[in-house]
């Protein structure tokens, strides 16, 4: 029996603390809800999650740009649909214009509706969309996954012949209400060309879009198994953790009191 070394005071200790270690993570991990809550816990797990996280934030990047040309294509579709009312009103009166029985000053009359509704087409040409032109003609590339891949849409142009030509048309003669037809329909071809399109890249945007909300939900899935806790499993482990730091505290107690017996001896 020694008295300046107690092996048995020593092993309570290390054990206590081991406990006491394992308790205050517990603690941890529950207050915070992630099994992860220092890189020395699961750092292989943590470097995983933290590139699963980089790549959710850039899928929300990506999803805000195919929402934004989502959008971008339904405003040119929106200006176009009034595009092609103006385009099946001016086939209306070129041929209106080329009834017999109209006078001279009917047909001027004519002429003067179809003018302002081919500038109504002009103007259209010139609307933006937060400062990018709708209608030059300029095709776009959308970023539409987490490695910012592109989808190009294709440029819808007001300013080309299909629809100019109509500006050197006058319905106030039968001859010229007779080409004015010809080129208004070439226009309505166009038009809907265009318009079909817009259909397209709406739609392919719209698979992209749930495409990448698929991937994420994936992706967080992934995630949480890396880094969210159990709570049921962590509960357990609490309580056994907090069950040995109470026991070891009270054999540590008991451990430091065994020197004492050497007292006996010395009576």
């Amino acid at each position: 029996m020694v008295i300046n070394t107690n092996l048995s005071a020593q092993s309570s200790a290390q054990l206590l603390m081991q406990s006491s270690n394992q308790l205050s993570k517990s603690l941890a991990r529950l207050s915070s809800g992630s099994k992860i809550t220092s890189p020395a816990d699961d750092s292989a797990g943590l470097a995983v999650s933290m590139k699963l996280t980089a790549q959710m934030a850039r899928i929300d990047g990506a999803t805000n740009n195919v929402n934004n040309a989502v959008s971008f294509n339904q405003t040119q579709d929106g200006y176009l649909q009034k595009v092609g009312d103006a385009l099946n009103r001016m086939s209306e009166l070129s041929v209106l214009a080329q009834d017999i029985t109209k006078s001279t000053s009917d047909r001027a009359l004519y002429d003067q509706e179809f003018q302002t509704l081919d500038k109504y087409i002009s103007d259209v040409g010139t609307k933006d969309f937060n400062g990018v032109s709708l209608f030059n003609g300029t095709s776009l590339n959308v970023t539409v996954d987490s490695e910012a891949n592109l989808y190009q849409m294709s440029g819808i142009n007001l300013g080309s012949t299909s629809y100019t030509a109509l500006a050197s048309d006058s319905i106030a003669t039968l001859g010229g209400a007779t080409t004015a037809l010809a080129d208004v329909k070439v226009a309505i071809n166009q038009l809907a060309a265009d318009r079909a399109s817009l259909g397209a890249s709406i739609e392919t945007l719209g698979m992209y879009n749930q495409q990448l909300g698929t991937l994420k939900n994936n992706l967080s899935a992934a995630n949480s198994q890396i880094m969210d806790v159990d709570v049921a499993q962590e509960s357990t482990n609490y309580a056994k953790f907090n069950i040995l730091v109470q026991s070891g505290t009270a054999m540590l107690a008991q451990a430091n009191a065994l020197p004492q017996s050497v007292l006996k001896l010395l009576q």
